[in-house]
């Protein structure tokens, strides 16, 4: 058997249709649902299952099936866009996403000899995650709601197609704040779980719209933890502090000035070239109480559990500066 044949069936173990939760029969370029009553049937398009409900998705089968943009990507970006962001200094810096992909692999290696990993928004590959996907313990079952180079399936987060207690984890990284209802998501995620298993989510704060209309939600470090109050938290804190979170400010107040995609561009540039410094701040700041208050983004590592933390609780948990 073939490396790609044993990553497809890991992909296709364990699907359930997204619109009645029956049992799917896959055929060659299509999968269908054995509920006579629901008639479900998906495309396969290119080798990659299409499992998506039109009527609970903003998205529809036909967007996927004429290879549409669903999502907004550097890709998927103009000439000018793309050459820019190429020579751009990055302003942005996750501080936290290797170390915690790190300890998250020791994790499951303790748990299972073998574990099944759920990627939610893995069409490419997530910031520090190359260790991880190289581990030969983890086997990763890469979905989005785009095609892209490591996209196995296309579900939609807010109806994971996949049976209950599947997965020894799921990984949802810079996806909820692009997700109608992130708590229907988290929901999901705490559905497919195994008992025990392991989320690993991060999430902005203080960032501007960077998914064009693809961009609903932010959370403080306390909303993040309550978005995922039905987990034991083993972990948490901010992955970009404030030194981004200025740097991402400052370019889009230079953008607010350009009436023209080359002014925007231009601009872009010079915030680059000015700003790029504020990220290497972060490194002294990134596990202060202040930085808590004020970070780019939060990242948050649990346990499924069957409890759920309450509100007072909640607030207990709060670790920042205060006012």
């Amino acid at each position: 058997m073939d490396q790609g044949t044993q990553l497809r069936q890991c992909t296709l173990a364990g699907l359930r249709c997204p619109k009645c939760c029956g049992d799917l029969a896959v055929g060659g370029d299509s999968i269908r649902c054995l509920r006579g009553e629901c008639g479900g049937c998906f495309p396969v398009v290119d080798g990659v299952p299409v499992l998506v409900d039109e009527q609970r998705s903003v998205f529809s089968i036909d967007d996927f099936s004429s290879k549409r943009t669903t999502t907004y990507s550097a890709a998927s970006a103009g000439r000018l866009k793309q050459a820019v962001l190429r020579h751009m200094p990055k302003i942005s810096a996750n501080l936290k996403a290797r170390k915690n992909y790190r300890r998250l692999a020791e994790l499951l290696h303790g748990t299972a000899p073998r574990c099944r990993v759920l990627v939610l928004g893995g069409s490419v590959l997530g910031e520090g995650m190359d260790e991880l996907a190289l581990d030969p313990a983890l086997d990763l079952v890469e979905t989005d709601v785009a095609f892209g180079p490591r996209t196995a399936l296309i579900c939609d987060a807010h109806d994971i197609p996949f049976q209950d207690r599947t997965f020894d984890c799921v990984i949802v990284q810079a996806v909820l704040e692009h997700v109608v209802d992130p708590y229907r998501c988290v929901a999901e995620v705490h559905r497919v779980l195994k008992e025990r298993g392991i989320v690993y989510a991060e999430t902005p704060f203080m960032q501007q719209v960077h998914g064009g209309r693809y961009d609903f939600t932010r959370f403080t470090h306390l909303g993040h933890r309550r978005l995922f109050r039905h987990f034991e938290e083993i972990d948490s804190g901010a992955v970009g502090g404030p030194g981004m979170a200025l740097a991402w400010a400052y370019l889009y107040l230079l953008r607010s000035f350009a009436s023209s995609r080359k002014m925007r561009a231009v601009l872009r540039l010079w915030a680059g070239a000015t700003s790029f410094f504020l990220k290497y701040l972060d490194r002294l700041v990134i596990d202060t109480p202040g930085s808590l208050d004020a970070a780019s983004g939060y990242f948050f590592l649990g346990v499924r559990s069957e409890t759920v933390l309450s509100d007072r609780e909640l607030l207990k948990s709060y670790r920042g500066a205060g006012a």
